[in-house]
């Protein structure tokens, strides 16, 4: 289909916008210069999302998206090797980084702290990726035997993701929410 502009008295073909007495000149350009503007922005968005996509990818990352749209990258717990160790001996955990552990039944799986030097946030999840317990703010535990305290859900989880402490109250995190991932 071709479109075919004709110069008119009442029409701007340079800009293609309809031209009227009560838009001034200045707010024509302002009107022009969004429309030229906007498709630009657009796709320098979805590319921006492409690029921290792939880049998540390539580092081993699962990106989780939250209600408030900000996105955490997480590492993939999806062994029993990789679930047992979690996030222990780390020293740090970046804001936007956590840990999304998988499993492959619902269960109140419990979780607990040992060897772990971060206070950390836990956030149970359903079979729909809806939020079903959290724990906040969940101490560091400095104990050198078996006795560090447990957390376990009220109802049944298929995912567990790990942020670091205090991350859910910045997120607004709450029961009943639903986070995205592949």
């Amino acid at each position: 289909m071709t479109l075919t502009v004709e110069r008119r008295a009442d029409y701007d073909a340079s800009m293609r916008i309809p031209h009227s007495s009560s838009l001034s000149r200045h707010r024509q350009g302002i009107l022009a210069l969004n429309l030229a503007i906007f498709p630009f922005l657009a796709i320098a968005s979805v590319a921006a999302w492409a690029v921290l996509s792939r880049v998540s990818a390539e580092e081993g990352l699962i990106p989780v998206k939250t209600p408030v749209g900000v996105v955490i990258y997480a590492e993939l717990a999806d062994t029993t090797e990789k679930r047992a160790r979690g996030l222990m001996f780390r020293n740090s955990l970046a804001k936007d980084r956590g840990m999304l552990f998988t499993f492959t039944e619902p269960k109140p799986w419990t979780f607990w702290m040992k060897n772990t030097k971060i206070p950390l946030d836990i956030i149970w999840l359903d079979s729909k990726k809806r939020i079903v317990h959290i724990e906040r703010n969940v101490p560091i535990c400095t104990r050198t035997d078996d006795a560090c305290p447990q957390y376990q859900p009220t109802e049944d989880a298929m995912y567990v993701l790990e942020i670091a402490g205090g991350m859910a109250d910045v997120l607004k995190l709450q029961r009943g929410a639903t986070l995205q991932f592949p």
